[in-house]
């Protein structure tokens, strides 16, 4: 059965702030400017009843979850949506709750915010919470949309910590189970500013099957189909396709040695791009070669 949702995965922010990490709690008013690039736009455009919408914030993996709501609430009605709400849950108990899981049964958007992907998964895992996500993504037309931390926690398997300085030292690249709404793809974010290349290496050299999503600042994917990528925001995505590898010596090293890996291929998206992870195929939306293949240039 194809899956009904939508998925929209955000990278972050930089010189605006952004929900994660050492920042995470700094200057929070202004964490979410980076909506203007258009994606909190695009997610109410791409929603069932559009500003209408059900639109609930879940703000279990900040620090501040009452400023983060109160953020997200004001900026989803400076574009004309108010059916808002937030949810409290900081303790797995209160993810059985029943009023709990009747507000997400009437969402139609849950907005995943920021702080940390395995206090977000510690707390959800398992529970009528977490089950009714996934229940909702595959059936209805809901959309899960989460920004880093949010993001990062969307796919099957996520990152949870690693050095950047570090990431293509043999073991320093930890990964578990995240809430499990797209297969096949690991997510890294405020992928650019950070340097974060080295955690995806890593992550696909160790099984080249999983394709590797680095989102950059101001950047977001809409996913829909649970296989169609397009790139929204203003920044860029790059996506980490391991499928190539000629060879490695990841099995030869002990742990805290560099890792070599020969014939990574990387590709790279901006505004509109799109890629499809069953075909592993790019379309670039202003391509220098679309006249020669007949395809019209915005």
């Amino acid at each position: 059965m194809e899956t009904k949702g939508k998925l929209i995965i955000i990278g972050g922010a930089v010189d605006k702030g952004s929900f994660t990490e050492g920042v995470y709690d700094k200057d929070v008013t202004k964490n979410l400017n980076f909506f203007e690039t258009g994606i909190l736009k695009r997610l109410i455009e791409e929603s069932k009843h559009k500003e209408n919408s059900r639109i609930e914030i879940l703000t279990t993996a900040s620090k501040i979850p009452k400023e983060v709501g109160a953020e997200y609430i004001k900026a989803l009605a400076h574009l004309g949506a108010t059916n808002t709400g937030v949810f409290d849950i900081d303790k797995r108990e209160q993810a059985s709750d029943p009023e709990n899981i009747k507000r997400l049964e009437a969402a139609d958007v849950i907005m995943v915010t920021g702080g940390d992907q395995l206090r977000l998964t510690s707390i959800l895992g398992g529970t009528p919470f977490q089950d009714l996500i996934l229940k909702k993504y595959e059936t209805e037309e809901f959309i899960y949309a989460g920004t880093s931390a949010g993001a990062a926690a969307a796919s099957n398997n996520m990152i949870y910590q690693g050095s950047s300085g570090e990431a293509l030292l043999k073991g320093e690249v930890k990964i578990t189970g995240g809430m499990g709404l797209i297969n096949g793809v690991i997510i890294d974010t405020h992928f650019v500013q950070r340097g974060r290349i080295g955690r995806l290496f890593q992550t696909v050299v160790s099984n080249p099957r999983i394709l590797g999503i680095g989102l950059g600042e101001d950047t977001g994917l809409l996913i829909t189909h649970s296989s169609r990528m397009e790139a929204i925001g203003s920044g860029l995505v790059i996506i980490v396709d391991g499928r190539e590898i000629k060879d490695t010596n990841i099995t030869q090293i002990e742990l805290g040695q560099p890792i070599s890996i020969n014939h990574l291929v990387t590709h790279v998206l901006s505004k509109h791009d799109l890629f499809d992870i069953k075909t592993n195929k790019m379309h670039i939306h202003t391509s220098q070669y679309a006249a020669d293949l007949g395809v019209p240039v915005d």
